[in-house]
């Protein structure tokens, strides 16, 4: 991956908190925009590497319209 972080159109807030129901719209979502595998299972790695915390904060780096500013 590149050094500036490819993003997602996805709002995580509103969906179910459970780690398995983020992770999976993340991929759904980034298959449906055409991301290469590789670069979807990185970013699951990276999310999966910590706690839930570092789940949160991977994804919503890896997403657009999910930060609490906006």
């Amino acid at each position: 991956m590149t050094d500036e972080k490819k993003k997602v159109q996805l709002n995580l807030i509103g969906i179910d908190g459970n780690a398995y129901a983020l992770m999976s719209a993340f991929q759904r979502q980034a298959r449906k925009e055409g991301w290469p595998p590789d670069e979807v299972s990185a970013v699951m790695k990276e999310a999966m590497s910590g706690d839930y915390n570092h789940l949160l904060t991977t994804l919503f780096d890896h997403t657009t319209g999910t930060n609490l500013e906006d």
